[in-house]
C-alpha cells in the first residue's frame, strides 16, 4: 500500500475540483512553501516538492484519470527527485511568475524583466441560425489573469523590490557535479533571471497578476459561418510587468435549421410539391 498522501489532500481540493481550482490551490502551496521563502526549512521544501509531484499529476487530464481510477500505482510510485523539466513543463508559468522568468525548472531561456504581452484567450458561443443571419450582441463570460492593481503587476510595491539571487549569485546558471562530470544548468531557484523577489506584493503574493471573472460585451456581425473566430482587442490575458494585455477570441458556433441549409453566402429549401404541380409549374410561399 502506498505510503504517499492523497494527492487531493495534498492540494486541499475535493475529488471533483476543476481544473482553475487545481491550478489556484498549487500556486498558493507553491508561494508558501518555495524554497527561496523558507531557506534551511526542510519540511518546506518537502511540502514544496509534494504539491508540485500533485500537481504534475492532476493537471493532465490523462494522469489524473489513471490516478483516479488506480491511485498512486497508476501512475508510477517513483519518488519526487529535484527538478525534472519534462515534469514541470506544464506548470512552470505559474512560479516563474513569481520571479520573472520562463523555465523555472531549468533548460529554459532567460526570460527578459521588461513588459510582457498577456496570453490570448479562446471562447466559444453558440448562435442559433436566425441569429446568425440577422447578427447578435453577446455578453460573454471570461474568467483570466488580470494584472495585479496593487503592484501594477510587478510583483512587488517596494522600490527595488527584486535581489540578487543567492543560489546562483545573479549568473542564472549553477553547476552541478555528478561524478567525473560537470554540467551548467539553470538556475532552479531563478530560472535564469538572476533575481528575485525579496518583499512580494501582499495582493498577488509576487505573481504580479490576480484571477478574476468579468463580462466582455461583443457584437456579433450577421452573416458568420460556423466556426468563425471573432477577436476582441485587450481583453484577453493582463500583461506582465506594465505588459499590454493579449486579446480574446470567439469562436461562433451555429446551431443547424429544422429547414434551411447554408451553402456559402446561399441558403438552400427544399419544398415537397406533387408531380402534377411539377410538371404544370406553380407559385409557392417560402418562409424567410
Amino acid at each position: 500500500m502506498s505510503s504517499k498522501r492523497d494527492y487531493y489532500d495534498v492540494l486541499g481540493v475535493a475529488h471533483n475540483a476543476s481544473t482553475a481550482e487545481i491550478k489556484a490551490a498549487y500556486r498558493k502551496a507553491a508561494v508558501r512553501y518555495h524554497p527561496d521563502r523558507n531557506p534551511g526549512d526542510r519540511q518546506a521544501e518537502d511540502s514544496f516538492k509534494e504539491a508540485a509531484e500533485a500537481y504534475a499529476v492532476l493537471s493532465d487530464a490523462e494522469k489524473r484519470a489513471q490516478y483516479d481510477r488506480f491511485g498512486h500505482s497508476g501512475v508510477g510510485e517513483q519518488p519526487f527527485t529535484g527538478f525534472d523539466a519534462s515534469v514541470f513543463g506544464d506548470f512552470a508559468d505559474i512560479l516563474g511568475n513569481i520571479f520573472g522568468f520562463e523555465g523555472f525548472f531549468g533548460g529554459g531561456r532567460r526570460r527578459s524583466n521588461g513588459p510582457e504581452r498577456g496570453a490570448d484567450l479562446r471562447v466559444a458561443t453558440t448562435l442559433s441560425f436566425e441569429d446568425m443571419a440577422q447578427g447578435v450582441d453577446r455578453t460573454i463570460q471570461v474568467i483570466r489573469e488580470e494584472s495585479c492593481e496593487t503592484c501594477r503587476g510587478a510583483g512587488t510595491t517596494s522600490p527595488g523590490g527584486r535581489e540578487t539571487c543567492r543560489a546562483c549569485g545573479g549568473r542564472g546558471q549553477v553547476r552541478l557535479s555528478q561524478g567525473f562530470f560537470t554540467m551548467v544548468q539553470t538556475c532552479p531557484q531563478c530560472g535564469g533571471a538572476g533575481q528575485v523577489i525579496k518583499n512580494p506584493c501582499s495582493t498577488c503574493h509576487g505573481l504580479g497578476r490576480v484571477e478574476a471573472k468579468r463580462e466582455v460585451k461583443i457584437s456579433i456581425p450577421p452573416g458568420l459561418e460556423d466556426g468563425t473566430r471573432v477577436r476582441v482587442v485587450g481583453q484577453g490575458e493582463g500583461g506582465m510587468r506594465g505588459g499590454p494585455p493579449g486579446d480574446l477570441y470567439v469562436v461562433v458556433r451555429v446551431e443547424p435549421h429544422d429547414r434551411f441549409v447554408r451553402d456559402g453566402a446561399d441558403l438552400h429549401l427544399e419544398h415537397e410539391i406533387s408531380s402534377f404541380l411539377a410538371v404544370l409549374g406553380t407559385e409557392i410561399e417560402v418562409p424567410t
